[in-house]
């Protein structure tokens, strides 16, 4: 089996979360009281879901910390879609983040289709 840190689906996520913990630090005070820490939870958590779920026994089990992960991916989303329209992060990076986000969103619904619940 392989390790769950070797699987393209946590990878992403990984990034996705250190692009995220890095753009954190050019953020205006405000932003970071209010929507920073939550993003960077949102974010980091889209990861730690797949690993404990990786890790666990069962597939019910399984699937269903997989299906947090993907809470929390939305929950993500929609705090970029804050800092979009407020413009809070630049065009550049808004290209960045549709990147990873349009290759991660696929990657983590055709991970969680391949856990089976009996």
């Amino acid at each position: 089996m392989r390790e769950v840190y070797e699987l393209d689906v946590y990878r992403l996520s990984e990034e996705l979360s250190d692009i995220i913990w890095y753009d954190f630090d050019s953020w205006n005070k405000k932003t970071q009281n209010t929507v920073g820490y939550q993003i960077i939870r949102s974010a980091d958590s889209i990861a730690a879901n797949i690993a404990e779920g990786y890790g666990r026994y069962s597939s019910p089990d399984r699937r269903k910390i997989y299906l947090f992960s993907r809470g929390s991916f939305e929950e993500t989303k929609s705090w970029l879609r804050k800092l979009i329209r407020r413009k809070i992060i630049n065009k550049e990076n808004q290209n960045k983040y549709k990147g990873i986000i349009d290759e991660l969103g696929s990657k983590l619904n055709a991970f969680i289709k391949t856990t089976r619940v009996k």
